[in-house]
């Protein structure tokens, strides 16, 4: 079955609004792993927007409590503070990610010709630490033989355009790339997880055309669906639509 990363970068978005310290980035995430959620995702950028240092501490210390579920941490190697919390936490994954500094949302995959040489060094300092390493990489199947050479264990399907063109006459086209790239990702040794405006109407289709999707981390669709439903709620019915119970 594949697993459900709950992201929490917009309780934190939210929480920083205001000097309140709520909503709790913390108590969302006991929330969301009680309600069956098999891991927490956090993307701490460097100017701190939403995810902060000590969130990513204080999270670790939580989820010693929840052996079974992973720690996965997004952000750029090339930018503060990825690396120095990866040291300091030793999370489960790291997700490495193109952005830019001031980048609303993670737009684009990894173009492996030119940032090849300074990721293959990001992505084996992670793996001295005992971290899997995923790349999160645009649907294209010529460019998953690249990222296995790197020496990534994983990579994140990047999904917009999927749900983009989701309920459109190319759905079924953008799927079968999808399909695709995940095939050729898994030939070249590599784990497949996917993200990006994921949520509960467009979730069984991707799942059921694109094989082996080991991970769905989820944020922005799942956090916007706890205002109606509740956290746990939400939690329980993502994982309902993925197949689970």
């Amino acid at each position: 079955m594949t697993r459900l990363s709950v992201n929490l970068n917009k309780i934190a978005l939210l929480r920083n609004s205001r000097s309140l310290g709520i909503p709790s980035v913390i108590t969302a995430a006991r929330i969301a792993l009680e309600a069956g959620a098999h891991g927490i995702t956090v993307h701490p950028r460097p100017d701190a927007r939403h995810i902060r240092s000590s969130d990513v501490h204080e999270l670790a210390k939580l989820l010693q409590a929840w052996p079974a579920a992973e720690f996965n941490i997004e952000g750029n190697p090339f930018e503060p503070p990825l690396l120095e919390l990866a040291h300091a936490v030793r999370p489960q994954q790291c997700t490495l990610v193109p952005d830019a500094p001031g980048a609303l949302t993670s737009d684009h995959g990894w173009d492996l010709a030119r940032d090849g040489g300074r990721l293959q060094a990001a992505v084996a300092e992670l793996k001295v630490l005992g971290t899997r390493v995923s790349l999160f990489m645009d649907p294209l199947p010529a460019t998953m033989a690249a990222a296995a050479k790197l020496g990534a264990d994983r990579v994140e399907l990047y999904t917009e355009p999927y749900a983009r063109n989701f309920g459109t006459v190319q759905q079924a086209a953008v799927l079968a790339q999808y399909a695709a790239a995940a095939r050729s990702a898994q030939g070249a040794g590599l784990g497949v997880n996917a993200g990006h405006d994921l949520n509960r109407d467009n979730l069984p289709a991707f799942l059921a055309a694109v094989p082996g999707v080991a991970e769905v981390s989820i944020g922005h669709a799942l956090i916007a669906d706890a205002l109606e439903l509740g956290l746990a709620a939400t939690v329980r019915d993502y994982i309902r639509v993925m197949g689970g119970r």
